[in-house]
């Protein structure tokens, strides 16, 4: 009886073991979301969002990788990471046609080439040694430059502007990096499913690279289950956002202008590809079209447009516009701002599409329809001063958008009402900046800096350690028309390793980062339980600050010219081979050695020629052979037919001269 009651206490022991590592498998969890969105300007906006959860340690201290990457987990637990976000971008962000006061502007419009930021939880001096750690294993995970970032002159440090973080942030950024497959590929990999099924199937390396916007980021936040924060979990969050220009289709509509009618488009015109089901790892699985707040308010202005154009019962979605898929339900936001009508979201479930019954929403347009997206408070612009390569100015231009009477500043023109901007920028430090140059232009009057500027922290740039930065909070009165920031600055001279192979072109200047504080974006949907569950809607719920970046400025440096050390190396080569090969043949020869022995086969040849032709001509005439002469007896006769062909040649170039020079 004893060994049947210890073989059940170890069965026990083993059913609760595999019971509790279950539960926490079952609590790593991935969604995956798609957000289609018609642009005023006949683009489509589509969103890919993928997040993958996973739960705090065990007991041992580790993670049971069902579905989380494990090199992401590991590295986030050596390098201390509290949160982070890298971003590849090709293209920039059209804040005046797709936006700039929504939540995907702010959140997922990005400078142009990588940038990166990183909090860390540890000790101050040693947050750039985890830096450097950590751009390195980035750059050996996603096949990218990231590295470079390791230099101190490469990254800076910000305190409030960027984000707080209380001295634990790093931020720096590549302006150059190219963006291709080679760091995509890496990036898929880190999904479940990569993409063989599910929504990240559509993902076709041709549609993608073609568009005028590419952006596909990373974004990981340690997640605290206790006060301490010592047993953290983990949430990583991947986005791709992709502005695709779909192929335009003719309709009967002759009266009006063809670029007035949106574009007709499905998942397959733009991708190339279906949804064949979703990933089976994938806890939940769905599509969304979204139809902005300045759409829906301009649809139902529709019948200002004359009878012919919609429906008799007035605002309808299918008088508009068809969906070939049957939503499964229709979400409206409930914020409604000002009189602003609410954004529309369809939903449409992937789960019950398969191979034979792919997924393929399309959305053809019925009547011409023209809107506009919300725009910021103000629109950013950066340029460049001055002329030649030496000095120069970097001017910052903050103008009015024109905001209408649904703008979240309209209407606020009493006195005492001021405009917050924070403005954060960095400059390498072979850019000279010299702040205390810094002018200050409001509505084109040249203005007293400290009357508008509330707090600043500049970080002067220091030669080959670090570059310089800027964070400067402006307030300015809600009225504002335009406002101006001027630097000047000298440029520097860098050594010949320093140079990049296509100097020529230029070198680049990060983009500068601009927020209103005072401004925060949100959607608000039905508080239900499926919102809760949705990682896009509840991020989209979330507040986040307006936020905006400038271009990539391209300053010209002195440059040498690379061909001289080329042209210099290969002639000295040649003297050096003319001198020494002449030198070497010289010295490897006896004196004298070779006239005497050319002269001796001259001779031989001669005497043995002379010698046939005597003895002919002596058989010839009938006589005897006379004795030939010592080339000795005939040299005087030789050498003085010799000088005197030389004289005649020396006459006749002095007459040629003479008379035709």
């Amino acid at each position: 009886m004893e060994l049947p009651s210890r073989l059940v206490f170890l069965l026990f022991l083993l059913l609760s073991s595999t019971k509790a590592f279950g539960s926490e498998v079952d609590k790593e969890e991935f969604q995956e979301e798609l957000l289609l969105k018609p642009l005023p300007d006949r683009k489509v906006l589509a969103h890919f969002h993928f997040e993958t959860r996973a739960p705090p340690c065990n007991s041992n201290g580790r993670h049971h990788h069902h579905l989380f990457p494990k090199s992401i987990s590991q590295m986030l637990e050596k390098f201390r990471v509290k949160e982070m976000e890298l971003s590849f971008t090709q293209g920039r962000w059209n804040y005046e046609r797709w936006g700039g006061f929504d939540t995907m502007s702010s959140n997922n419009a990005k400078p142009p080439g990588v940038e990166l930021w990183a909090v860390f939880d540890v000790p101050k001096e040693q947050v750039d040694a985890s830096w450097k750690n950590l751009t390195h294993t980035l750059s050996g995970i996603f096949c990218a430059s990231i590295n470079f970032l390791e230099s101190s002159s490469m990254y800076s440090a910000p305190d409030w502007s960027f984000r707080q973080a209380s001295g634990s942030l790093r931020y720096g950024m590549l302006p150059r990096e190219a963006v291709c497959t080679e760091n995509l590929t890496p990036w898929l990999k880190l999904l479940p499913c990569r993409d063989k099924a599910g929504i990240s199937s559509l993902m076709d390396r041709p549609s993608i690279y073609t568009s005028l916007y590419y952006s596909q980021r990373l974004h990981l936040t340690s997640i605290a289950s206790d006060l301490e924060g010592l047993n953290s979990g983990i949430a990583l969050e991947q986005t791709l956002t992709v502005v695709l220009h779909p192929s335009s289709q003719r309709t009967g509509l002759t009266h009006f202008s063809q670029s007035y009618l949106q574009p007709s488009w499905s998942l397959s015109s733009i991708f190339g590809r279906k949804v064949n089901g979703r990933c089976v790892l994938a806890k939940s699985s769905k599509v969304y079209l979204q139809l902005e707040r300045g759409l829906v308010s301009q649809l139902k202005k529709s019948e200002n447009y004359g009878a012919d154009y919609i429906a008799s019962e007035g605002y309808d979605g299918e008088a508009n516009f068809e969906l070939s898929v049957n939503p499964d339900r229709v979400i409206k936001e409930e914020n409604s701002r000002n009189g602003i009508s609410s954004s529309l979201l369809y939903e449409f479930s992937v789960d019950k599409y398969s191979n034979s019954k792919p997924f393929d929403l399309g959305l053809t347009w019925k009547f011409p329809v023209i809107w506009s997206c919300q725009q910021a408070p103000l629109h950013a612009s950066r340029f460049l001063m001055g002329s030649g390569n030496e000095r120069g100015a970097i001017a910052i231009l903050l103008k009015s958008t024109d905001l209408n009477d649904s703008s979240p500043v309209a209407n606020s023109d009493m006195d005492g009402c001021e405009l917050r901007v924070n403005i954060f920028q960095v400059v390498p430090w072979y850019i000279r900046v010299y702040y205390h140059s810094l002018q200050l232009f409001v509505d084109d009057q040249l203005k007293a800096v400290g009357a508008f500027v509330e707090k600043i922290h500049v970080m002067p740039s220091k030669d080959k350690i670090s570059p310089g930065m800027m964070e400067m909070v402006l307030k300015l009165p809600c009225g504002v028309k335009s406002a101006a920031l001027t630097l000047d600055f000298d440029k520097g001279f860098l050594h010949i390793d320093e140079y990049p192979p296509d100097a020529n072109q230029g070198f680049d200047i990060p983009s500068a980062a601009i927020g209103f504080p005072d401004f925060h974006t949100s959607m608000l949907f039905p508080s239900n339980e499926s919102e809760r569950k949705s990682p896009m809607l509840s991020k989209f719920q979330e507040s986040s600050p307006v936020l905006l970046y400038t271009e990539v400025l391209l300053v010209p440096l002195t440059t040498p010219d690379f061909s001289m050390p080329y042209n210099v190396i290969t002639i000295t080569c040649t003297v050096f081979a003319l001198y020494f090969g002449s030198l070497l043949n010289v010295l490897r020869q006896r004196v004298g050695e070779k006239e005497r022995l050319l002269k001796s086969k001259a001779a031989a040849k001669t005497s043995r020629l002379s010698d046939l032709l005597s003895r002919l001509s002596a058989k010839l005439r009938g006589r005897s052979q006379e004795p030939m002469q010592s080339p000795s007896e005939s040299s005087p006769l030789i050498n003085s037919k010799l000088a005197l062909k030389v004289l005649l040649m020396a006459a006749l170039a002095v007459a040629w001269q003479y008379y035709f020079g």
